[in-house]
């Protein structure tokens, strides 16, 4: 697994997200499906996001376990290992979430796949094994909280990569 840490000279968190939508744009365009973790306050925004943003093209994507979610997404849940066997609607919005090239879900969601995770949330998930990658995105004021981060995932013997931004968009 390869961690990125992405350093954005912007210090608001629409920027973070605005770059998460760019990240995963640039990540579907490779083939590459991505799991969107952030907190749960932030799922929505990000939601939202993923339709306008960047203004020339829609990023396909559901939420997972999107109680609350705008009318027509489908809510669902499932835990590593299990095999969606759902009747009707709920087994085909089970199915949209399972193909979908990019989920965002709160913390504490498990992933449906697991071939790229950008991390927004301020700790570091339990489920990293099976990822091919990892992003973190860091935004100018909060260095400290991610250094603490570079710091657990070398001491798990990741291999990190260090990526500073100033002119991104």
């Amino acid at each position: 697994m390869r961690v990125n840490f992405y350093i954005l000279a912007d210090v608001d968190e629409i920027a973070r997200q605005r770059f998460t939508c760019r990240l995963a744009g640039r990540a579907v365009a490779a083939g590459t499906r991505v799991h969107v973790r952030a907190p749960a306050a932030a799922v929505e925004e990000i939601d939202a996001l993923l339709w306008e943003y960047p203004p020339d093209r829609f990023l396909p994507h559901v939420r997972l376990n999107a109680a609350g979610a705008k009318a027509g997404t489908q809510a669902c849940r499932l835990h590593a290992g299990e095999t969606p066997a759902l009747p009707g609607p709920v087994a085909k919005g089970l199915s949209h979430t399972l193909t979908a090239p990019i989920v965002v879900a709160a913390e504490g969601e498990t992933p449906v796949h697991r071939e790229m995770l950008i991390n927004l949330a301020p700790d570091i998930p339990d489920f990293l094994a099976g990822f091919e990658r990892v992003s973190e995105i860091i935004l100018a004021g909060e260095r400290a909280a991610g250094r603490a981060k570079y710091r657990s995932y070398r001491e798990r013997g990741y291999p990190l990569f260090h990526h500073e931004l100033d002119d991104w968009e």
